[in-house]
């Protein structure tokens, strides 16, 4: 009898330099969000920009899943002012994912994007981000307390509002949930082919769906890779992910 293969699930790097050298990078916890909430390969994707052979890649992969990050997108992706002095960016990051992302989506392969990646969605098909969302005006503390221990950073912050009727709905069954809440920027013009699935107290966009994507495409902008297997709402969105990239694998098997 034959069991299915795990579906393989690319994560996407970031770049970093170590001491003296330039490194391909993932946070563990985007790596265990994988394995324990998606029952799934990991896959790493370096950030090669345009050397990366996304055809054969996406060829390869049942899902993908972009993660959050200690950098921005660079504003000049949509048209936005100049960042403030000492903003992370990651310019190799940027030219895999964005393109990655709508080829990805135009494939059929399943997409999770979480907090960076979230914004990267929005970016990739046209919309625009807050740089600052505390120096805005109008919007709770989104931001994390960099001075507590990790686990205060991580812990529940705000709640969100589900929208009725949408995908994130059908997956977690529930109208509101409590989530984390550790960025500094958020959605401003969200892209025209998204389909908001979520939003905070202060109307705030905390998550979308791709409208008329062939397959599983969702995005948030909190953490539900943060010990998944403890918070049953996050481990709704990543086995749905999962079950998603299953489906694509039992295709191609």
């Amino acid at each position: 009898m034959s069991v299915a293969r795990k579906p393989v699930i690319g994560i996407s790097c970031c770049t970093d330099q170590i001491g003296l050298h330039p490194f391909n990078i993932v946070g563990e916890k985007y790596i265990m969000g994988v394995v324990d909430g998606a029952d799934g390969l990991p896959l790493l994707i370096p950030a090669l920009g345009n050397r990366l052979d996304t055809e054969q890649l996406l060829d390869l992969l049942d899902g993908i899943m972009f993660t959050g990050s200690p950098s921005n997108v660079e504003p000049h992706h949509y048209q936005g002012p100049a960042s403030a002095e000492g903003t992370k960016h990651d310019p190799k990051r940027d030219a895999t994912t964005l393109p990655l992302i709508r080829a990805a989506i135009e494939r059929g392969v399943p997409v999770l994007g979480i907090c960076r990646g979230f914004q990267e969605m929005n970016v990739a098909f046209g919309g625009s981000l807050h740089q600052r969302l505390h120096e805005v005006g109008g919007f709770i503390e989104h931001r994390e307390q960099k001075d507590q221990p990790v686990a205060i950073q991580y812990g529940l912050s705000h709640e969100v509002q589900v929208e009725p009727g949408g995908l994130l709905y059908d997956i977690a069954g529930c109208s509101a949930a409590q989530v984390n809440s550790l960025h500094t920027q958020g959605v401003d013009r969200l892209a025209p082919t998204l389909q908001p699935e979520a939003r905070a107290s202060d109307g705030l966009i905390e998550a979308f769906s791709v409208r008329q994507a062939p397959n599983f495409a969702l995005g948030v902008q909190w953490h539900p890779e943060w010990q998944v297997k403890d918070n049953a709402f996050y481990l709704s969105i990543f086995q749905a992910f999962g079950d998603a990239c299953r489906a694509r694998a039992s295709r191609h098997s």
